[in-house]
């Protein structure tokens, strides 16, 4: 049933356009007036503006275990020599146990000192290049086409071309 009615239709389509002319004629409308056309085109040259600036840099160093322990060695060596030259008998002994123990912890805490958990940090200073882009820009006015202006059975017709036109082709479709 639903193949017939599509048949039906589409005979009946086709006897309409069967039925259905048309042609097409080219006519020509008097340009009354042409106007040259012009843009105004604005360029933007790049270029670079680029100078040395020194600028600082901090800087860690990195420690590798580089405490050798000479610091606590010569911190403890003194403590023990200067804590000798207090005291008599046995208060003598502990003084000089005591002036090398803390001699040694000066020592090392000498030894470490400008460091952090990951070493040292120190500045120094680097020459940098900085660069910045600017633009020069310049307008132009440049000619893009004329602008044909004509009537056709009450209607304006604008042809936009690159030469003045005498007459604007128009093309005219006739059905019936």
């Amino acid at each position: 049933m639903k193949r017939i009615t599509l048949g039906l239709i589409a005979l009946g389509f086709s006897t309409i356009l069967a039925q259905a002319n048309s042609f097409t004629i080219t006519d020509y409308v008097k340009v009354e007036h042409s106007k040259a056309k012009y843009e105004n085109i604005i360029r933007r040259t790049p270029y670079e503006e680029c100078w040395d600036e020194r600028v600082p840099v901090r800087r860690n160093h990195h420690r590798r275990n580089n405490n050798n322990g000479l610091g606590t060695l010569i911190g403890g060596v003194a403590g023990g020599i200067l804590g000798h030259q207090v005291g008599g008998g046995r208060g003598k002994t502990v003084a000089t146990i005591g002036g090398a123990i803390i001699g040694s912890l000066v020592g090392n805490n000498l030894s470490n000192r400008n460091y952090n958990d990951n070493g040292y940090e120190y500045v120094t200073y680097e020459t940098r290049r900085r660069c910045k882009t600017h633009y020069n820009e310049s307008s132009e006015r440049k000619f893009v086409g004329y602008k044909n202006v004509g009537h056709y059975q009450g209607r304006k017709i604008v042809k936009f071309s690159q030469r003045r036109l005498n007459y604007i082709p128009i093309n005219i479709t006739i059905s019936y």
